[in-house]
């Protein structure tokens, strides 16, 4: 079950409308994402590259250019170890081209998802050591190692950390004591004492920042690494990061220049994954492009996907791009398969009365559990755990609805496991066997979730009669851009109107078309991507019904039309 509920936020639409040159609808779509004030307004609808804020705000981040202008000055071995993710793997490259630039003797190295598990470890570090390197720096990862960066800097190792996620800390009376790990620079925007204004950077960005205040302290020009914002526009979204703020302008200005890459890895991968490049969006990162590039950190090792971003050849780069979409197609029909399996456990066991899902499936691949558990909070709309068995006992990961704190709930029942960490809609885990149905029993014990809190509340921006719908308008909403999260697409709604022909289409039967049609007797074309015999089958039922709907154009063999995608029904 769904609630819907409409956006009210209050503004003078008709004036904000005026002075942006906007209509008040775009007005009451902007106030709705919580944008208030001229120079917010500003910002969202202009802001450029010039408007990003300078790097050298954040903490240590002088202190990371000087010692690293220096390394580079004395020709010492640095050596950047980023992450097996999608913004591991950009930050990495990131940092890599600019350091090349500036004639630096650098080389990367990539933590394996199952030997070595998520960032620095000793034996990267030994792994380094053994090779003579002189520098280390992190990049999404490090600011949660610091036994590791102390066991470095005992060994000689010069450890600068770039990172984006939270501090850890012990908490004493209500105090928090944080917990920085003890290396010669860490720049995090997330440090209490970091006064960077932006907090909300994915780790790409951050090694960007970096980079681009190396060029202006080594007195190049910072503009030679403008073309590294398209992959700080994949890694944040691919991370998931909210399109607020200065993410916004990476990924609208990254996804300009992806549009017209000179990299041959990229061109080669839009190719192979048929994308129209000229249409480029969001989308295809967080769908497309991106699973392809997690792919190699999920089913084999995520170097490959960083010798796709170094491809220097076309010859070379298609093969990689075809061999990351080989491995993501073959990540997706495990992902089925394991998806099926799950809900068979759900269905034909007590598990369907709990609140939060514990799903234990020993033979399913480790590397897509989070997947798994992603897809079945979608169809339950509850917390959920798929756990895996693994070398060492089991592991999980688990995905959460808006009213469950994962983590902190997982701090409720930590002596269970023997490695856990995470955040409020995000987690992982590692348990031993045997505490498999404890884990179960207690986090569902421990659960305060009321019915309420289970049904899915779909946020509708406004009630939009027919005749607003104009090709002027959809063209207008395309000044939001880009959708994701923190800046989601427009959710439009209106009740009682009559379903006419509905019926299903595509060659695998998985669009639903019909025809809409108002009170007034204004009409529509509606398509439907979901379970589409479900749909029809209430539109059969029912024909006069309230639905939650985006407008579009549709453009087939030269006519345009006005279309609806339909996103919720009742």
């Amino acid at each position: 079950m769904e609630r819907w509920f409409i956006t009210m936020k209050k503004a003078d639409f008709n004036a904000i409308g005026e002075k942006y040159h906007i209509s008040p609808i775009l007005a009451r779509l902007i106030r709705n994402r919580d944008i208030v004030g001229d120079e917010a307004v500003d910002f969202y609808l202009n802001g450029t590259i010039a408007d990003l804020y300078d790097g050298m705000l954040m903490k240590d981040m002088d202190r990371a250019v000087e010692i690293l202008a220096e390394k580079i000055r004395e020709e010492k071995p640095i050596r950047v170890i980023g992450d097996y993710d999608i913004d591991g793997v950009n930050a990495t490259y990131i940092l890599q081209e600019g350091l090349t630039g500036l004639g630096a003797d650098v080389d990367t190295d990539i933590p394996d998802r199952i030997k070595d598990g998520y960032g620095l470890n000793r034996m990267l570090i030994d792994r380094a050591l053994d090779d003579g390197i002189d520098t280390i720096i992190t990049c999404d990862n490090g600011i949660a190692a610091a036994d590791e960066i102390a066991y470095g800097k005992e060994n000689g190792l010069t450890v600068i950390v770039t990172d984006h996620h939270e501090v850890p800390y012990i908490e004493m009376n209500g105090e928090k004591e944080y917990l920085l790990p003890h290396a010669d620079a860490v720049v995090d925007p997330h440090r209490a004492d970091c006064e960077y204004p932006f907090k909300g950077l994915c780790g790409a960005a951050v090694a960007y920042k970096l980079i681009e205040a190396l060029y202006n302290v080594m007195q190049r020009d910072p503009e030679d690494v403008d073309y590294l914002m398209e992959n700080v526009a994949i890694a944040t979204v691919g991370d998931v990061m909210d399109l607020a703020g200065e993410n916004r302008i990476f990924v609208k200005q990254g996804l300009e220049m992806l549009k017209r890459t000179q990299n041959p890895g990229l061109k080669a991968l839009i190719e192979c994954t048929g994308i129209d490049v000229d249409r480029l969006n969001a989308y295809h990162i967080g769908f497309v492009i991106g699973p392809c590039i997690n792919a190699s950190g999920r089913l084999d090792t995520a170097k490959r996907a960083l010798d796709l971003l170094n491809a220097r050849t076309r010859r070379d780069a298609v093969m990689l791009a075809e061999d990351l979409k080989a491995l993501n197609d073959s990540r997706k029909e495990m992902t089925e398969r394991g998806v099926a399996e799950a809900v068979n456990l759900i269905e034909t066991t007590p598990l369907k009365e709990d609140k939060v899902l514990v799903v234990y499936m020993p033979d399913c691949h480790e590397s897509i559990a989070g997947i798994i558990a992603g897809r079945i909070r979608e169809r339950y709309y509850r917390p959920v755990f798929v756990l895996t068995k693994s070398e060492e006992g089991v592991k999980g990961s688990g995905r959460s609805i808006e009213a469950y704190d994962m983590f902190a709930q997982m701090c409720r029942c930590r002596a269970l496991f023997t490695k856990f960490g995470g955040h409020k809609l995000a987690a992982g885990l590692s348990l031993e066997e045997e505490n498999v149905d404890r884990f179960r029993e207690t986090i569902n014990e421990l659960c305060e979730l009321t019915d309420e809190d289970l049904m899915e509340k779909v946020s509708i921006d406004m009630q939009l009669p027919f005749p607003y719908i104009t090709e002027q308008l959809i063209n207008e909403l395309e000044l939001l851009e880009p959708f994701g999260k923190g800046n989601p697409k427009p959710l439009f709604a209106e009740r009682n109107l009559r379903v006419i022909r509905p019926g299903i289409f595509g060659k695998n039967r998985n669009v639903l078309k019909c025809r809409l049609e108002d009170a007034q007797g204004n009409q529509m074309e509606a398509v439907y991507f979901g379970d589409v015999e479900a749909c029809l089958k209430a539109m059969k039922t029912k024909p006069v019904m309230s639905f939650t709907y985006y407008p579009s154009v549709n453009e087939y063999m030269g006519r345009r039309t006005v279309q609806l995608t339909i996103v919720n029904y009742q």
